[in-house]
């Protein structure tokens, strides 16, 4: 029985697999979206969350430990310095998977891997909505205020 035992395999060995993954998701770093097979793209965002986690930590040891798995130093200062500090306050979950449909000459299952949006793209997103509701408020508020005056008046 193989309860609990996680492979991807996908037909490679070994270190074509690990060098596949960690191309891929550089790729993800340098271009915020990339488009691969549903099997492939489950296990880049599993090695890529587990980079932004070490990413986010910010230390040297877990510097030299994201170095050792993906192999490009460029893509892993870019990770350290840019990505990382706009999911500082996310627990988990950096990216997404949209299933997009089959690929025309095999049949495979595609989909698109991305990041999701930083906390400060969801603050601005959030931002004008609170800001229209703001005035809406204002506005209702001086029309309850005004009608305890006028009765008030009346007496």
């Amino acid at each position: 029985m193989r309860h609990r035992v996680h492979t991807f395999k996908v037909g490679r060995r070994t270190g074509h697999r690990e060098a596949m993954l960690a191309n891929a998701v550089c790729s993800l770093i340098q271009h915020g979206r990339i488009t691969t097979t549903l099997v492939k793209a489950k296990e880049i965002r599993r090695v890529a969350d587990k980079m932004m986690t070490f990413a986010k930590e910010g230390t040297l040891h877990a510097r030299r430990l994201v170095i050792a798995e993906l192999h490009q130093v460029g893509m892993v200062c870019k990770l350290f310095n840019e990505l990382a500090p706009n999911y500082a306050n996310r627990q988990g979950g950096y990216t997404r998977l949209m299933k997009i449909g089959p690929r025309i000459g095999d049949g495979a299952e595609m989909c698109i891997v991305e990041f999701v949006e930083t906390d400060a793209q969801v603050q601005a997103k959030n931002a004008p909505a609170a800001e229209a509701e703001a005035p809406a408020a204002e506005a209702a508020a001086p029309v309850a205020a005004e009608a305890p005056a006028e009765e008030a008046k009346g007496e």
